[in-house]
């Protein structure tokens, strides 16, 4: 198949002009210079670091040498104010001619192939497109919007319209572009060395948004392969890895939101997150089909914020998009970065916040990706008692090297500057934290002090933590860090990570075990329910029932409790209940909120059918949303239940050990002193006449909120109310397997 070039700004443009007569010079007396033959193999064969040196205009003795790369060209001419002078074949695809221009004039080329002809401009005319101080940041490591200077970025270039493509590949023997206008041959298009800073720069005139595209990379050892951009904003639909040329067109709707998002400090805010996997929440919706229906669900429920699991290009999907080959590309599966960032404007006009999961511990190793990028170890590192991570077969990032630290911290700004991301959730951050980390005795190194912590990965953390903080006002990040390091959520000028929140893991674990235990059990793993409290505000957290909590054997929510169908539904109900009460944040995933029976499947998604028909009904999942629903909608408007999260002072046991009744109750304050009390019955039995001391703030109290009212399919044993004290406590009537929250009545 013929190479042909279809980079045609002039093809709708007049017919080429009829050659003009060719000048002596050109005839014989001054032929053109020959290349070098070392020059020329390195050049055909993709290993030169300055292919402008030897193509295009250079201004030589007795004019101007023109020099042409263009495999499979019948002839090429150069064209200067409509004349057109032949260039001489010098074989292949080597076209050239001294021609008489005491400067270098303003010229095109026209292309000859078997199948017409191509007045195209020559891309080795032009100055860099990169400056100085692009490459000065990229360094040092400093360039907070790396996405600006590497990648493909269509732009006008001394007048003329293409797309500058660079990329950094510092052991490269040559660098080329090839993609569909080449037929993904890069013979035609060799990229130029800027130096020091190990990045490949070209323009090429006429290629525009929507070209497919990759890096023909010749390594220092000879081998030569094709790689995806790793800074692409674009990329084919999955299973096919070609890179795109992307530029955004979108015209953002969320002002307000983004002005105001950051008035209150998360953690004195409220905070109630919807966890979805997008490609399954509604299989086969699109990003822009989604926005439709996602933002009006999440809003009926209450829910804050929503996360999505990663959305960053990933070509398995069964990772569920945590194994990230195009970290700066959302997964065209669901259609274009502009239609993802409807999705994301959509949820901020209905007053969501948008929280992305975010994966810097570990890549795949697919061949055409990050992977040995050009050819050794780099975005990776050399070492392998460091460079694979031992749980997924996947590679670790070299966090110590400056490079590949910018290439992360700039990505998480880039979500959060050109999507509007709210927040970021950083995936498996004890898996960077530690050099030992899954590893046996013999298959890691100590650190320079001879300890376990990895000091590259600590230092990047916390430059990405005040970078992003720095930069987007209102953004959180979230740990999910399940070890005990310190100060995971302590500013980094104090020597923490600098993370807003935390997942809290061992709270998860706790509880699950707890009511995962038959009732009668319940007594003798009290302490699993209480012990929380004891390191409660030793970080920001965030209460997770997540996906981890619901695939590979560990069952739905619902399903992990003991008991009949409704005592099931009863203990999931009376958890929520005790969740949304305890301090900390919450996150739910998709389908815990009507208690689905079953695991999450990837290929189905939530099973929605459970919820029937009708709206109204109290029926089983029924039930179960509507009590999301209204614990979403009470938390909201109850400040004692998240302005005071992290403040030791908003939280008092009223019974914490009452084991034998399984039995917990507890109060919430907010910055006022106003109260709120939550009370968990953990057994299938009603507890009448309950005493629980309160605080003498109100002549009576009322019931806001009991997950055993008939209205989400319980028995409707009620706490009874108004309820005065008497000598400071209430008496009661404890719904079995049930959580109330009473205020005072005012």
């Amino acid at each position: 198949m013929a190479l042909r070039d279809t980079t045609r700004p002039e093809a709708a443009g007049p017919k080429p002009p009829a050659a003009a007569p060719a000048p002596d010079a050109v005839r014989g007396d001054c032929p053109p210079a020959a290349l070098d033959p070392a020059e020329r193999g390195r050049l055909l064969g993709g290993a030169h670091h300055d292919p402008h040196a030897l193509l295009g205009a250079h201004p030589v003795p007795g004019g101007t040498l023109f020099r042409a790369l263009r495999p499979n060209a019948r002839a090429v001419s150069v064209v200067v104010d409509g004349m057109r002078s032949p260039l001489e074949s010098q074989g292949d695809g080597l076209f050239a001619a001294v021609l008489p221009h005491l400067d270098i004039p303003s010229y095109t080329l026209l292309v000859a192939y078997d199948d017409g002809e191509q007045e195209v401009h020559d891309p080795y005319r032009f100055l860099p497109a990169l400056g100085e101080l692009d490459l000065h940041l990229i360094r040092e490591g400093r360039h907070e919007q790396l996405w600006r200077a590497l990648g493909a970025e269509p732009m006008t270039h001394q007048g003329v319209a293409g797309t500058r493509f660079t990329v950094w590949a510092p052991n490269a023997q040559g660098v080329r572009v090839a993609g569909e206008f080449t037929f993904w041959d890069g013979t035609q298009y060799p990229m130029r060395s800027l130096g020091a800073s190990g990045v490949w720069e070209l323009f090429l005139p006429g290629i525009g948004e929507g070209t497919r595209y990759k890096f023909e990379i010749t390594s220092r050892h000879g081998h030569r392969f094709l790689k995806a951009d790793p800074m692409a904003r674009g990329t084919e639909v999955p299973p096919d890895t070609a890179s795109v040329v992307t530029a955004s067109h979108y015209e953002w709707g969320d002002a307000q939101w983004m002005a105001h998002r950051g008035d209150t400090p998360v953690h004195e805010a409220p905070f109630s997150v919807y966890e979805v996997h997008l490609p399954s929440w509604r299989p086969g919706l699109t990003y822009r089909e989604l926005a439709d229906r996602l933002p009006a669900y999440v809003k009926e429920m209450g829910f804050t914020h929503v996360e999505l699991m990663p959305v960053a290009g990933h070509p398995f999907s069964g990772s569920w998009g945590y194994q990230v080959t195009s970290y700066y590309a959302p997964t065209p599966r669901l259609g274009s970065p502009d239609d993802f960032r409807y999705l994301v404007d959509a949820l901020h006009r209905a007053g969501i916040g948008v929280i992305m999961d975010w994966v810097p511990a570990h890549f795949p190793k697919d061949d055409w990706a990050l992977a040995r990028f050009d050819g050794d170890p780099l975005y990776e590192p050399g070492n392998a008692l460091r460079s694979e991570h031992p749980d997924w077969g996947t590679y670790e990032f070299d966090y110590g090297r400056t490079e590949v630290r910018n290439f992360l911290v700039a990505n998480a700004v880039y979500w959060c500057e050109e999507f509007h991301i709210d927040g970021l959730r950083v995936d498996a951050v004890a898996s960077m934290l530690y050099l030992d980390y899954s590893r046996d005795s013999g298959q890691w190194e100590p650190n320079v002090f001879g300890g376990r912590e990895d000091l590259d990965a600590v230092a990047f953390l916390q430059e990405m933590n005040a970078t992003v903080y720095r930069r987007c006002p209102g953004v959180v990040t979230i740990a999910e860090e399940s070890t005990a390091w310190d100060g995971v959520t302590r500013p980094t000028d104090t020597g923490g990570l600098g993370f807003g929140l935390k997942w809290n893991m061992g709270w998860m674990h706790d509880s699950l075990e707890y009511v995962q235990k038959e009732p009668v059990h319940r007594k003798y793993h009290h302490n699993e329910m209480t012990f929380s409290m004891v390191y409660a505000y030793s970080e920001n957290y965030v209460l997770p029932i997540s996906h981890d909590e619901v695939v590979h054997g560990k069952q739905a929510l619902v399903s992990k409790m003991p008991g009949d169908w409704w005592q099931r539904r009863a203990n999931h109900r009376a958890y929520l209940g005790f969740m949304w009460a305890h301090p900390g944040k919450q996150l739910l995933f998709m389908g815990q909120e009507f208690a689905q029976g079953a695991e999450w499947s990837e290929a189905h998604g939530p099973e929605w059918w459970l919820l029937g028909d009708d709206y109204h009904s109290a029926g089983d999942h029924r039930g179960v949303q509507r009590l999301v629903r209204d614990l979403n909608e009470r938390y909201r408007a109850t400040p004692a239940l998240w302005q005071r999260d992290t403040d030791p002072g908003g939280f008092r046991w009223v019974l914490g050990d009452a084991a034998d009744d399984n039995v917990f109750a507890f109060l919430r304050f907010d910055a006022g002193g106003s109260p709120l009390l939550a009370v968990s019955n953990f057994s299938p039995v009603v507890r009448h006449g309950y005493r629980l001391w309160v605080p003498d703030v109100a002549p009576a109290w009322r019931e806001e909120l009991n997950t055993d009212d008939v209205r989400y399919g319980g028995s409707g044993v009620g706490a009874g109310g108004p309820l005065e004290p008497a000598d400071g406590f209430l008496t009661l009537a404890l719904p079995p397997l049930a959580t109330l929250w009473l205020a005072p009545r005012r």
